[in-house]
């Protein structure tokens, strides 16, 4: 299997579950920008960074039966909840190894524990870079009007993400 497919089952795997799409994707990218092995190639669309190759991967894992992927319909809207299914768990602990330590796993219970919505903003401001902070300020209430993000949000994911990257930088990958 392909060392991209493992480094998703890991995240998943640490994670336990990830609920959303737009968070998956998030998660992700947010993950490779701190320095996480992810190899996903983004573009910026409407919620923010997108990757058409971590969709393939899902869709792939999903039909090797190494994850699960439960459909759910929400007050008019579609959403997704994703596991690693047992066969996904003993593939991990037979032929590969985690890449996450406690430091990442921290990381990873933080990014999962936000809102979709806020990790579309720290996304966001992450694609933005390396502009200046005023100047990611300005395209993203340009960019994401709609959202209504306030100075205080923005200074928040600033705050996330310098801890994020100082904690992910003081610990070692094992893959």
């Amino acid at each position: 299997m392909l060392t991209e497919h493992v480094h998703i089952m890991s995240l998943l795997g640490t994670a336990e579950e990830i609920v959303g799409r737009k968070k998956f994707q998030k998660v992700v990218y947010i993950g490779k920008q701190l320095g996480m092995p992810f190899h996903e190639k983004y573009g910026f669309h409407m919620y923010g960074p997108y990757s058409e190759e971590l969709t393939i991967r899902l869709d792939e894992l999903k039909q090797f039966g190494f994850i699960r992927e439960t459909h759910e319909e929400c007050s008019g809207y579609s959403q997704y909840r994703y596991q690693l299914a047992e066969s996904g768990r003993e593939y991990l602990t037979k032929t590969a190894r985690s890449w996450t330590c406690h430091d990442e796993k921290v990381v990873v219970d933080e990014l999962n524990a936000c809102t979709s919505k806020f990790l579309e903003l720290t996304a966001t401001i992450l694609y933005l870079q390396p502009a200046s902070k005023e100047e990611v300020i300005e395209r993203v209430w340009t960019l994401k009007k709609t959202q209504n993000y306030s100075l205080e949000d923005i200074n928040e994911a600033y705050a996330l993400i310098a801890r994020w990257k100082q904690s992910i930088a003081e610990s070692t990958f094992t893959h």
